[in-house]
Formats: C-alpha cells, structure tokens, sequence
C-alpha cells in the first residue's frame, strides 16, 4: 500500500467513524482484520486517532474557513477529507502542505461530488496562507 492508498483508506475510516459513531478501536481493528496496510500501517494509525484526539479543534479551524457556510451542512466524505488534510497540515512535520492539499483534491474528484475538489482546495489554500503562512504551494 502506498500513501495515496492509505490516505483513501483513512477517509473512509473517518466517514465511517462520523456516520456510525462506533468506538474507533474496534473500526481500526476491523480495518486491520481485512487489509493488510503494510508499511503504512502505522501513518493510518496514528493519523485516525490523531484526528479523531483533535476533532474538535479541527473543526473550529475549518469552520474559520467556511463562508456563509455551516460545517453541518458540508458532505461527510467532504468533511473527512478535509479533516485528514488539515491533521497533516497542522500536526504533521513530514508531510509537506502542498502533497496534503493535492492529494485531498484528488481523493474528492474521486469520491465526492464535481464541486467539491475546488471547495476542498480553497479552504486548505486560506488555512495554509493564513496558520502556516507562505502560500498553498508550502512556500
């Protein structure tokens, strides 16, 4: 499994977690029982509890983003995507922002709606120019 792979494997963790609300240890170890995730194993790992730990304050920073736009009303997959990227851009050291922000626009052409990568792109490029600084490029 690559790190494209394990990002799609980690949304699906999160929008799982967020639609049915089951204890995250038992959705990782499920996840675990039916994939083997190789040398990945440990970036899901501690990137699925990671957001989950940080949800909260997550969510106020994407919140700080939206426009005339409440976070209640954005597409789970949507939301899960963006929480992935924003754990990685604000918690992560390795990963550089620009790789955080395209990959996530990938996985939404791939799984959401036509609208939702430019969405999902917008508000990763205000979080990275206004917590990091530099522009979305991870200059």
């Amino acid at each position: 499994m690559n790190r494209t792979q394990a990002r799609e494997w980690l949304v699906k963790l999160l929008y799982q977690y967020d639609i049915s609300k089951l204890e995250p240890q038992k959705i990782f170890d499920k996840f675990l029982e039916d994939n083997d995730p190789e040398d990945e194993k440990d970036y899901i790992e501690n990137t699925f509890f990671g957001v989950i730990k940080n949800v909260d304050n997550i969510d106020e920073k994407i919140k700080k983003y939206l426009k005339n736009w409440d976070i209640n009303r954005i597409a789970k997959i949507d939301l899960a995507i963006m929480r992935c990227s924003f754990y990685e851009i604000l918690y992560s050291t390795d990963i550089p922002s620009s790789v955080s922000i395209n990959e996530a626009v990938e996985i939404a052409k791939k799984y959401s709606t036509e609208k939702s990568p430019a969405f999902i792109n917008g508000i990763l490029g205000n979080l990275v120019r206004d917590i990091i600084g530099g522009d979305a490029n991870g200059d």
